[in-house]
């Protein structure tokens, strides 16, 4: 099982969108709550490039916001990913 790590806030309403994905995929993720937190919001941008919440990484690997995660789930790709 690959290992996802999800970077949030508490009411970005793509970060729900995102977490509620993986929980419908029954998905295991780490979530990183970036609210009031300038370092890990900093961490978040090094990591990923992208300074926009949510941030998603699997092994690892960048893989960018709600709309990247949810375009690979509609192409089949995020099944493929995280087996």
């Amino acid at each position: 099982m690959a290992e996802i790590v999800i970077y949030t806030t508490r009411y970005c309403p793509f970060c729900i969108m995102a977490r509620r994905l993986l929980d419908t995929k029954q998905l295991k993720y780490q979530e990183i709550t970036v609210d009031g937190n300038p370092e890990l919001r900093k961490e978040m941008e090094r990591l990923s490039g992208g300074y926009t919440v949510p941030q998603v990484f699997i092994n690892d690997k960048p893989i960018g916001g709600y709309d990247r995660l949810s375009a690979l789930e509609h192409q089949g790709e995020l099944d493929k990913m995280v087996s």
